[in-house]
């Protein structure tokens, strides 16, 4: 803990600030927190004149707890064939530890806020409600329970069809899982046999929009699982809050998605994971890797256009590992033509506005809580450094 009784305090030096904002990185900078509030944050401080007990981390950089906007907390990254069978049948017993461990992996790598993106047995959200009871949550996680996808349609892994008889709107309106927000399945998922490919949407645009203002009637926010360029169009046009891969889209729907302030979450990772462990040479290792090239070019695209995004990993698919994830994540918008600045507000901030939890983390500025990580070396390290944070602090209190 560094605070966090009635009136304890403390000051902060670090090296370099990336606060989250997107601005220019900020050069020796004195930090001043009390009650676990950050009260003050000096910049191009000179370290002869630090108050006395100051903690000097000058070899260092501080950024916000970083948060990722599409994960999978019922199930694990590994290419073990044996594993990945039984993940699709566990019961919550079974869940339970599979998903504590998955936390603790995205604190011990600075992540601090989640969204689940849904499981067949709303393990996650239940996993929430009653696998924390008696304990204070160290990470913000907003779950989607079980997702919903058409009869007979991809999705049966990360939820269930409407109910017999009802609507999609129906279902979602008469459900009483009570989740964080809505997830709906779309379209399929990307072939890795044929380049391209696009499946039709799951549910039409009038089912959408229905669906859309129902779970906005609720107070909830609607994610919504789309590749190609129907299944983004009718999602978009509808009213979503936010689209999650969006393989394929197309430049017409980037402008709508900047047009309409629709959030993208890219999960361009799963592509890059898959071709390490695909067979060399092989048509599936070829495809994830154009795959992967288009989703970078339609990221380039969406920076220049001005789409709202956040960072989501998509963890939980094959070789794709709760906290390690997401500095990959990251590396591959800077690839993109994203600053790190730019990719670290992506990471924290507008993960935080996305998710809702804008005046618990993101910025790190005065009045904020001092949620935060503090990496060895400076900003040209970050990915690296991302790998193993040298502390993790979440309102002020030390989780790693």
């Amino acid at each position: 803990m560094i605070v966090g009784t009635h009136n304890a305090s403390a000051h902060l030096f670090c090296g370099s600030l990336i606060d989250g904002s997107g601005g220019p990185i900020q050069e020796r900078v004195l930090v001043g927190i009390k009650d676990s509030i950050i009260t003050s944050v000096d910049r191009e401080y000179d370290r002869k004149y630090l108050p006395s007990g100051t903690i000097d981390w000058s070899d260092c950089t501080l950024l916000p707890g970083l948060v990722d906007c599409h994960v999978h907390l019922f199930m694990s990254g590994t290419a073990n064939p044996a594993v990945r069978s039984s993940q699709l049948h566990y019961t919550f017993t079974e869940a339970r530890p599979i998903i504590a461990g998955h936390l603790s992996d995205q604190i011990r790598h600075g992540i601090i806020a989640l969204r689940d993106g849904g499981d067949y047995g709303g393990h996650a959200l239940r996993f929430k409600r009653e696998g924390m009871q008696g304990m204070r949550s160290p990470v913000l996680i907003s779950c989607a329970g079980r997702a919903w996808h058409a009869p007979g349609r991809y999705g049966r892994l990360i939820g269930r069809p409407p109910e017999d008889n009802l609507s999609l709107a129906q279902s979602i309106a008469s459900d009483t899982e009570s989740p964080d927000h809505i997830k709906i399945v779309n379209s399929g998922i990307n072939s890795l046999t044929e380049f391209g490919k696009e499946t039709r949407p799951q549910f039409s645009l009038q089912e959408l929009m229905k669906a859309v203002k129902t779970t906005e009637h609720l107070g909830l926010k609607a994610m919504v699982h789309a590749n190609g360029r129907l299944p983004v169009d009718a999602a978009a046009q509808a009213g979503c809050h936010s689209i999650e891969h969006g393989y394929f889209m197309g430049k017409d729907n980037l402008t709508l998605l900047a047009d309409r302030l629709i959030y993208w979450v890219p999960t361009a990772y799963p592509m890059k994971a898959y071709t390490g462990l695909a067979k060399k040479g092989s048509v599936e290792a070829n495809i994830a890797l154009k795959n992967l090239d288009h989703q970078l070019n339609q990221i380039r695209l969406a920076r220049g256009f001005g789409v709202p995004m956040a960072i989501g990993t998509d963890c939980g698919s094959l070789g794709v590992h709760h906290g390690e994830a997401f500095s990959e994540e990251m590396r591959l918008f800077v690839e993109a033509g994203f600053t790190i600045p730019e990719v670290v507000r992506l990471a924290t901030a507008s993960g935080a506005q996305l998710i809702g939890i804008e005046h618990e983390t993101g910025e790190f500025k005065v009045g904020m809580p001092a949620t935060f990580l503090i990496l060895k070396g400076t900003p040209t390290a970050l990915f690296d450094s991302l790998k193993l944070p040298e502390r993790v602090y979440f309102k002020g209190i030390r989780l790693a």
